[in-house]
């Protein structure tokens, strides 16, 4: 049995903003049913006795949305209890949220504190920056209200990391928004390229990243987090510790530069179970949690057929020097070829222009990551 991460959805879709790129409203949109209804604590506990059965050594849960705070607290309190009572093997237990913020108050602070939720708290960036896509359901932002999450988890101890949705926009102000984060005292960073709906030809949303931009945006942030690095200060971004763990010999822990899919049994409101939180569609229900074994759908005929179409590579990939650090990069932003396998990802340019003009300084950076390690005896 494996070690087992089970990403919940407890609020579904449902959500307290309203974000001009928000991926999950799209996929949603693209179900027969798209609000699955609240979680409940009976499913809930079905949930974590199936992953405690599946599972080995280490079980994870993650909770996203929509906004899976709008579940409540006293929901997560349960949950917490639910897991005590359940763990009856003493399985290592990892709890994770992925929150706007809007929610977060005292009493979710000291709750996620208590609890050690390791928290990703989505903020793009300087107000100008963040209110241009992230606003709630009246239109207006949230950048206040989400800085004040932030400063509740520093007051209380919480361990978090901020996530930044790269636009076009925000990709040319990379420079703004890393400066921000550095005054803010924000030292765990996740950049990830904003999705478009699925099916439309890209470049029609007014948030559009392009190629050349995602590849300027890769060099410009490298270079100022470098020129941190060399000066003793490290700030963790998670696309660069992962290719940094790659080129160290190390798998990468993002699935998204795995190079193909793994099955991450996402569970939605009404306890359906996907592959995977981009494709949460009715094509890719796996099961429903409690009716069918977590081992009976990991080997069954949706999981395995999700996992075959993001194995081929293309041609163009064979011959590339950058292949075992892209890896073709996520299925998500790949091509869907006619028989439904995976294509060229998009972004191929933009991360055959970073590594071809920083590979170099890729390798100096490893070289501080080694140094760093036998001076601290790892």
């Amino acid at each position: 049995m494996p070690p087992v991460n089970i990403l919940i959805k407890p609020a579904s879709s449902a959500c307290n903003m309203a974000c001009a790129y928000c991926f999950y409203r799209d996929v949603s949109s693209n179900r027969e049913t798209a609000f699955e209804g609240m979680l409940s604590l009976e499913t809930m506990e079905t949930v974590i006795r199936s992953a405690f059965e599946y599972a080995d050594h280490l079980c994870s849960f993650t909770f996203q949305g929509g906004e899976p705070t709008l579940r409540g607290l006293d929901f997560f309190r349960e949950v917490v209890k639910l897991q005590k009572a359940c763990n009856t093997r003493g399985l290592r237990v990892v709890n994770s949220i992925q929150t706007n913020g809007l929610a977060i108050d005292e009493e979710w602070a000291a709750f996620l504190a208590e609890n050690q939720f390791l928290v990703g708290l989505s903020l793009d960036g300087p107000s100008d920056l963040h209110n241009l896509n992230r606003i709630d359901t009246a239109g207006k932002g949230t950048f206040s209200r989400v800085l004040h999450a932030a400063q509740l988890f520093d007051r209380y101890h919480v361990e978090y990391n901020v996530l930044c949705v790269v636009t076009g926009r925000n990709a040319r102000s990379i420079e703004k928004i890393y400066r921000f984060y550095k005054r803010q005292g924000f030292r765990y960073l996740q950049f990830i390229p904003c999705l478009e709906p699925l099916g439309q030809e890209r470049g029609q949303e007014a948030y559009h990243l392009s190629t050349a931009e995602y590849g300027q945006f890769l060099i410009r942030l490298f270079d100022l987090w470098l020129d941190d690095f060399r000066k003793g200060e490290y700030i963790s971004i998670r696309h660069l510790d992962n290719w940094l763990f790659m080129l160290l010999g190390q798998p990468p822990e993002a699935c998204n530069m795995a190079g193909q899919c793994s099955i991450q049994f996402v569970v939605e409101g009404d306890g359906g179970v996907y592959p995977c939180d981009f494709y949460v569609l009715d094509e890719w229900r796996m099961g429903t949690i409690g009716q069918t074994p977590l081992a009976d759908m990991a080997s069954g005929p949706v999981a395995q057929r999700f996992i075959a179409q993001s194995l081929p590579r293309p041609d163009a990939c064979q011959s590339c020097p950058y292949v075992s650090l892209c890896r073709n990069g996520c299925r998500r932003d790949r091509a869907v070829l006619p028989d439904g396998t995976s294509g060229l990802n998009q972004y191929c340019e933009a991360y055959q222009t970073f590594f071809s003009q920083r590979g170099r300084q890729l390798g100096e950076a490893l070289a501080l990551v080694r140094r760093w390690r036998a001076q601290n005896g790892l």
